[in-house]
C-alpha cells in the first residue's frame, strides 16, 4: 500500500495531539496560578495533577495509533502487531476512563461551592469518551483477531 493512502489519518492524529499538548505547556500551568475563586484553589490541584497524568495514557494512544497506521501502509495490518496496538489503545482509553473518574469528585466539589452544576456533566465527558474509545477499540480487536484467524486457517488449507 502507498505510504500517502494514511497521510490524512497521520495529520488528523498529530492535529488530535497538538491542542492538548499545548493545553499542558500552557492552560494547565496557568490555571492552579489564576483560579477564579481564590476560596477553593486548594481543590483545583487534584484536578490538574489528574489532567496531568492522562497525558501520559493519551500520546501512547496517539503513539499507538501512529504504529497502527505504518502496519496499514507495510500491508501488515493483518497481523498480531496491529492486533497488540489496538490493545494498547483500549488500554490507554480506560486508563483515562479511569483517571476522570478519580477527578470527578473534585469537581463535584468545585460546581458545588461555585454553584455551576453543569461543571458536573462537563467533567463526565472524558469519561465516556474515552470509553467509547476503549469499546471501539476492542471491537476492532477482536474482529481483526477472528479474520487473523479465518485468514490463517485458509492458508493452511490452500
Amino acid at each position: 500500500m502507498k505510504r500517502g493512502s494514511t497521510l490524512f489519518l497521520r495529520m488528523a492524529v498529530f492535529l488530535i495531539g497538538t491542542p492538548v499538548l499545548a493545553l499542558g505547556i500552557f492552560g494547565l500551568t496557568w490555571l492552579p496560578k489564576n483560579p477564579v475563586n481564590p476560596d477553593y484553589a486548594h481543590i483545583l490541584y487534584p484536578i490538574v495533577i489528574g489532567m496531568y497524568v492522562s497525558v501520559i495514557p493519551f500520546f501512547g494512544a496517539l503513539v499507538q495509533a501512529f504504529k497502527l497506521l505504518s502496519f496499514i501502509d507495510k500491508n501488515q495490518a493483518f497481523s498480531d502487531l496491529s492486533v497488540k496496538a489496538l490493545k494498547n489503545i483500549k488500554i490507554c482509553a480506560i486508563t483515562i476512563s479511569v483517571l476522570y473518574l478519580i477527578i470527578l469528585p473534585f469537581v463535584y466539589v468545585v460546581a458545588e461551592l461555585d454553584d455551576a452544576p453543569g461543571l458536573i456533566i462537563i467533567g463526565m465527558v472524558p469519561v465516556f469518551a474515552s470509553m467509547v474509545i476503549a469499546v471501539f477499540a476492542a471491537v476492532l480487536q477482536r474482529l481483526l483477531k477472528e479474520a487473523i484467524d479465518i485468514k490463517s486457517e485458509n492458508d493452511l488449507t490452500v
